[in-house]
């Protein structure tokens, strides 16, 4: 058995690892748990993240992190992988996260996922099948979802929330991501994919020891 931690920042993101992650991946030994940043409700930064996942990586076999890079603090001019290592750099400083937390941030942002089977959209209440047609073709116009960029009027959220004015991100994005399913959200999204596949790897890095948590996505 191993046990992990999963850093989120928001409701949506507890229910989706609770939702999908957890059953799909107790079926492979790892017993993932939703942990809150402390003063949850966005405002993530690095200064917040990573002492907490370097303090909690004393109680779990390994902990990781689902969090958006839109709207990341004081992120500045760098990348998402960029920001990834920075973060990795703080938690590992002085050996606090002891080669077990590995953190990972959403390129662009959680609802960029809903865009992997746009016709999942439809699973929301009296939703005008136009705007689903419509969030369609911005998915064509990327080669991945995760591809659909964090401007303020292009953010994925901001995309959905000005085709479908009802939508509920705590609601409706579970309700879409259920909809959709973990394979076609891994199949069209490969930063989230290679995610997935090292969780559902983390049984055999805990058997084999703790170097084994250091391999990359």
């Amino acid at each position: 058995m191993t046990r992990l931690a999963i850093f989120v920042e928001g409701t949506t993101e507890e229910d989706f690892v609770n939702k999908l992650l957890v059953d799909h991946l107790s079926s492979l030994g790892v017993y993932a748990t939703a942990m809150f940043i402390s003063g949850r409700g966005g405002n993530v930064s690095v200064e917040r993240l990573a002492p907490e996942m370097a303090k909690f990586s004393w109680n779990f076999d390994a902990v990781t992190s689902l969090v958006d890079f839109y709207g990341f603090r004081n992120r500045g001019e760098r990348s998402v992988e960029e920001l990834e290592e920075h973060l990795s750099q703080e938690i590992n400083r002085k050996n606090l996260g002891m080669g077990k937390v590995f953190p990972y941030v959403q390129k662009y942002e959680f609802e960029g996922l809903l865009f992997s089977d746009a016709s999942a959209f439809q699973v929301i209440a009296d939703v005008d099948k136009r705007d689903v047609t419509a969030l369609a073709k911005i998915r064509e116009n990327f080669t991945s979802p995760e591809d659909i960029n964090d401007g303020y009027e292009t953010a994925p959220s901001k995309c959905i929330m000005r085709r479908i004015r009802r939508y509920d991100k705590v609601v409706d994005g579970l309700s879409v991501a259920q909809e959709t399913g973990l394979a076609k959200i891994r199949g069209e999204c490969p930063r989230f994919g290679a995610w997935l596949t090292r969780l559902e790897q983390l049984s055999l890095a805990v058997r084999t020891g703790p170097t084994a948590f250091q391999g990359g996505e």
